[in-house]
Parts: C-alpha cells; sequence; structure tokens
C-alpha cells in the first residue's frame, strides 16, 4: 500500500518543508512507498478532520498520523522488517539528541538568515500568511531579520563544529550509513537550498561534503532542480 504524505510547496512546486524532507528520507530509508500531496500553508487545515495545523503529515491505511518524530517512531514501529530508522533504542535516543541540538542551536541562527527569501519563493495565497506569523515569532518585520546575516554566519559554522568533528572521520553521522540522526541533521540545510542562494557552508567544509552525500541519497531524492547550488 501506497503511503501519502501531504508535502508543503511553495512556488514552481517547490517542496522546501526541513520538517517534511526528514519524513521523505524515513519512508526512503524504510523502502516504502509514497505518494507527495503538494500542499500550501493555506491549505494544512484542511486534511482530513482539519485538526491539523503544520505537516507532515501521512496516510497509512486508516491511519493518519502528523510531526515528523511520531511519524518516524510510527514507520519504526509499524514496519519492522524493514531497515531500521535508528538501529535500536540508543539510536532513538541519538536521533532525539541530535533533534533536540538542531532546535536550539541551528534551525533558529538559520531561520533568520533565510526567512525573507523563503516568503520571496512562497505561492502568492501564503505569503500574507508568512508574513504575519514570523514577524510575529520573530518580533520585527521579515524583511528586517536578514540584514546582518553574513556577519552571523562565522557562528552558525562554528555552531555545526560537533557534526564537523564526526563526518570528517566517517560518511555519516550513522558510520558508513545514514541514520534517522542523519536526515534530521540535514534538514536545516535542505529547507535552507531549497530556498535560499545565501551558503551556509563553503565547499571545502566537512560538513558540505556530508551534505552531499545525504542529497545523493535514494537516487537524489531531495535534489530538485530548483536547489541552489552551493
Amino acid at each position: 500500500m501506497t503511503i501519502r504524505l501531504y508535502d508543503l510547496v511553495g512556488r514552481d512546486d517547490r517542496r522546501f518543508s526541513s520538517n517534511c524532507c526528514k519524513t521523505l528520507y524515513a519512508l526512503a530509508h524504510k523502502g516504502l512507498a509514497c505518494e507527495t500531496v503538494p500542499t500550501r500553508f493555506t491549505d494544512i487545515s484542511s486534511i482530513g478532520d482539519g485538526s491539523f495545523s503544520t505537516i507532515p503529515v501521512i496516510e497509512d491505511g486508516d491511519t493518519r498520523l502528523g510531526d515528523s518524530w511520531e511519524i518516524a517512531m510510527y514507520l519504526e514501529a509499524t514496519y519492522p522488517d524493514a531497515p531500521s530508522l535508528f538501529g535500536g533504542a540508543a539510536g532513538i535516543e541519538y536521533a532525539r539528541f541530535i533533534a533536540r541540538w538542531v532546535e536550539t542551536r541551528t534551525h533558529p541562527l538559520v531561520m533568520t538568515m533565510i526567512v525573507h527569501d523563503i516568503y520571496e519563493g512562497l505561492d502568492p495565497a501564503d505569503q500574507p500568511y508568512f508574513w504575519e506569523s514570523r514577524t510575529k515569532r520573530l518580533g520585527r518585520p521579515i524583511d528586517e531579520v536578514p540584514v546582518g546575516r553574513e556577519d552571523r554566519l562565522p557562528e552558525l559554522r562554528a555552531r555545526l563544529e560537533p557534526i564537523r568533528r564526526i563526518v570528517a572521520d566517517q560518511l555519516f553521522l550513522g558510520g558508513t550509513s545514514p541514520i534517522y540522526a542523519d536526515y534530521v541533521a540535514m534538514a536545516s540545510f535542505i529547507w535552507a537550498r531549497k530556498t535560499s542562494p545565501f551558503a551556509l557552508v563553503d565547499a571545502g567544509d566537512p560538513v558540505h561534503a556530508w551534505m552531499h552525500r545525504c542529497l545523493d541519497l535514494y537516487g537524489g531524492l531531495l535534489r530538485q532542480d530548483t536547489d541552489y547550488d552551493w
């Protein structure tokens, strides 16, 4: 049975959600067939019974579920004979730690650099919602937020040092092959590459090489023609 994934979409069918990409990676890792449903911000409330306010959302038979972490846990439990996303209980806690690190140390800083680029790439129907909600969240108009982002870039790159030290010595956070921790850490970079020409990492950085190894996974699943080339 094919799993349906509601996938955030911008202008020109650009799929850019960091959370949706975690689920796409998880489905591909498990080898599960997936049909994506392009969904704008302003369409989310129409999914299912209207109880969802964010995506990803998946439909797997009679099961409808949101939140990328909950979806990953569901896929791991429901399809135990498919390749494991975590490699056991310790891998779940490893991925949980990476998720919390991303949420607190890198993702918010990346947001300040690309938020207006995201807005520019949205379907016009979504732009008023995004402007209002992100201006409220960030405390100032979103066209002002990226100002000085070049000066914040060294801080972001310094915060990437834990990942840099790992992937300088091995292919993935999971070792010789990727696990869900890689997908969680990778999500912010996909989010940025699909929305902004502002390069977060340089080509000589081990993080850059790891990022492109992840982008090559599953036949280049998360590469699209709309990617910015950095």
